[in-house]
């Protein structure tokens, strides 16, 4: 948490808002009073009713969550989500963190840093051959401002996309000088120029990972100053974590050592499993300041989104799966910078 920022600023202006609109501070705190009245009204959970449980909860998280402005951070927040695993919400993180940030009054900048181009398609961007990419930034020395697109959903949602180029990338790094550095350098270009532009600050920049730790990883790693990591609630998960962990030491020791971990997400979680449970229980006792309280269960709704080129937060804003992103996104901004 930034000192000079505050959940709910006066000045902040409500979805849907005209850039720059102020809110008066009497209708904040009506707005506020008017929200803990619809919470204080509603049922206590009861969990044996897990259907009534969730719909409570939903509501109560809804209810809290429209039309609340995000605090932005007093500098650019450059996040990596990354896990060497397949299959943990890497990308579903990315792309959904990203949109709830946005809605809530954030200008945000993903980094499609996977061959696959899944963010590229759940953010509804252009990404066929031959279109500008992360591959031109890296290999080509293209600058950054060219790539980047406009997320038709959220106009405060920017993005850099991968094509199918990219999954040549690696190879072609090998050769080049500063193989590890070019995506940072480019970014770091970008944000300066936006600023001597007088353009509006980007408050977050999420990079998304290819599941492996080869150089596409590795520059990402070297782009970031903090580390997102989802983590699927499995026994397999926690097997690939402790070496991600070493690898982010020894970039640490070698390449970025603003480099660290921030922020750890559960994903895909079944309270109804005792397995589920066991895997939180574990990452929360071994990762306490670093795992958001917040946690995805899984959701339908979430695995859809992607299919209609969207994010669930455009696609099912009111879905549990939504919700949850919104959630911990807001918990993301409300934490400090340096755990």
């Amino acid at each position: 948490m930034t000192p000079d920022t505050h959940p709910r600023t006066p000045a902040a202006a409500p979805l849907g808002a005209p850039a720059g609109a102020a809110v008066d501070s009497r209708e904040t705190s009506t707005r506020d009073h008017h929200v803990r009245d619809i919470l204080d009204s509603l049922p206590d959970e009861d969990d044996s009713t897990p259907l009534a449980a969730q719909l409570v909860l939903d509501t109560r998280r809804r209810v809290s969550l429209d039309g609340q402005q995000f605090r932005k951070p007093a500098k650019t927040r450059i996040i990596t989500v990354a896990n060497q695993k397949g299959g943990v919400g890497k990308t579903t993180t990315t792309v959904n963190l990203a949109a709830a940030l946005a809605q809530a009054g954030l200008n945000v900048l993903v980094i499609d840093n996977d061959p696959q181009g899944n963010a590229s398609t759940a953010l509804g961007i252009d990404h066929r051959s031959g279109v500008p990419s992360v591959y031109e930034v890296l290999v080509e020395g293209m600058p950054l401002a060219d790539t980047i697109q406009r997320c038709p959903e959220f106009p405060n949602l920017l993005c850099v996309p991968a094509t199918i180029d990219l999954s040549g990338a690696e190879i072609e790094l090998v050769s080049l000088v500063s193989r590890e550095t070019r995506l940072r350098r480019a970014l770091d270009v970008y944000l300066d120029d936006r600023t001597s532009q007088g353009l509006p600050q980007i408050d977050y920049v999420l990079v998304d990972c290819p599941p492996s730790l080869g150089l596409l990883t590795l520059n990402a790693f070297v782009t970031g100053r903090e580390v997102l990591i989802p983590i699927q609630c499995e026994y397999y998960a926690l097997e690939g974590l402790s070496q991600l962990l070493k690898t982010i030491q020894l970039i640490q020791a070698h390449l970025n050592p603003d480099l660290h971990v921030s922020t750890i997400l559960l994903t895909m979680y079944d309270a109804r499993t005792n397995l589920a449970q066991q895997v939180a229980s574990e990452v929360r006792e071994h990762f306490g300041k670093e795992t958001l309280k917040t946690s995805v269960p899984r959701s339908v709704r979430v695995s859809e989104a992607p299919s209609h080129g969207q994010t669930v937060i455009s696609y099912e804003p009111n879905s549990t799966g939504a919700l949850a992103y919104r959630e911990a996104a807001r918990e993301i901004t409300e934490r400090a910078a340096a755990l």
